[in-house]
């Protein structure tokens, strides 16, 4: 479903990208090329979880950059709410219009797995993202290990907790596969190092909203007074978190590790209310899954393994999940962030 063809020159944007890096959302000044050279144009739509959100919002600066560089027809779309027959709809209608490529962040695997073998079958090629379970896609790329990154949260939470007391954890969904990772990572750490420590609740589910999450942990609070400690899946729940510790008045009292962005979390950072958040750049997330979809597209399947550098930051060794499932990859593209240094991220 190639749509036109195009000059080898007008590819030379991306090496002109390396220019202007520092102006832009992702840094391709090291970019591998070879990966992604081609004399044609393709549509790649990307669909995320939720659109109108900082975490998304940053995630298109990289999608439309992607484009910007290469003269790829790319976009990003999701629904208005975390909503899964809504994401599937999209995945539909993106399939009617014969796109090329789909890069997806699912909200929920289970609900996404049909479409995208219905999009395969087509011969849309599909890339995923915080999927590490999913089956019917070309590939699907972590920023990460997933148990890993779970694993830190708890350790940056359990040293502000004195590694005592009563926690509760936070997902968008029940069915999102990677931030449940995350969490299963957390407790997993939590019991094997911290065993004075207890989450007192079952997973909260928040639906990636900020306000939910407010309302959810204000309810865990009430029915269980005793909790210190919240780690949070989802980004939303940074500032659900904040927000009730600064309007609870339990700054230095109730604690707070999770994922989340400084323009979301900031302020509570800024304040004392949380002391620590931890991320991925999605802009980068979102430029490495359109670079794989060319990648893909061309047929490159040789180079996509164990080993890869996309010559993107975190993304420039990436591994395999297992050798059955050589088709998952996994960067190292997360950081921690502190009132010490949270001017650094101004996203």
């Amino acid at each position: 479903m190639k749509l036109h063809v195009t000059t080898i020159a007008a590819m030379a944007v991306v090496a002109a990208s390396a220019a202007t890096a520092q102006d832009q959302a992702v840094d391709t000044s090291a970019i591998n090329q070879d990966l992604i050279q081609t004399d044609e144009t393709y549509s790649i739509a990307t669909v995320v979880k939720v659109d109108g959100i900082a975490w998304f919002d940053r995630m298109r600066e990289g999608v439309q950059q992607f484009g910007a560089d290469t003269g790829h027809d790319t976009w990003m779309v999701g629904p208005s709410s975390a909503d899964a027959a809504a994401q599937v709809q999209l995945v539909e209608n993106l399939i009617a219009q014969g796109v090329d490529a789909i890069a997806i962040v699912p909200f929920s695997v289970e609900a996404v797995e049909p479409v995208l073998k219905k999009a395969r079958d087509r011969g849309i090629v599909v890339i995923s993202h915080e999927a590490s379970s999913i089956e019917n896609v070309d590939y699907d790329l972590e920023a990460f290990d997933n148990l890993a990154y779970g694993a830190k949260l708890m350790d940056e939470l359990a040293a502000q907790m004195g590694e005592t007391g009563q926690y509760v954890a936070t997902v968008g969904s029940l069915t999102s596969k990677s931030q449940n990772e995350w969490i299963d990572g957390a407790i997993a750490r939590q019991e094997e190092a911290y065993p004075d420590m207890e989450m007192v609740t079952d997973r909260l589910e928040t639906y990636d909203d900020a306000n939910t999450d407010y309302t959810k942990l204000k309810e865990a609070l009430t029915a269980h007074p005793d909790i210190t400690g919240i780690v949070g899946g989802p980004m939303p729940t940074s500032a659900g978190a904040g927000r009730l510790i600064a309007e609870s008045g339990l700054q230095g009292q109730l604690h707070f590790a999770g994922t989340g962005l400084p323009s979301v979390a900031g302020e509570y950072i800024q304040n004392g209310d949380i002391n620590y958040i931890q991320f991925w750049d999605p802009a980068v997330a979102g430029y490495a899954m359109n670079m794989l979809a060319v990648a893909a597209l061309e047929e490159r399947d040789d180079q996509i393994a164990e080993g890869l550098n996309l010559g993107l930051e975190g993304y420039d060794s990436l591994g395999e999940a297992s050798e059955d499932r050589s088709n998952v990859l996994y960067g190292s593209g997360w950081v921690g962030v502190t009132k010490d240094n949270m001017d650094q991220y101004n996203f």
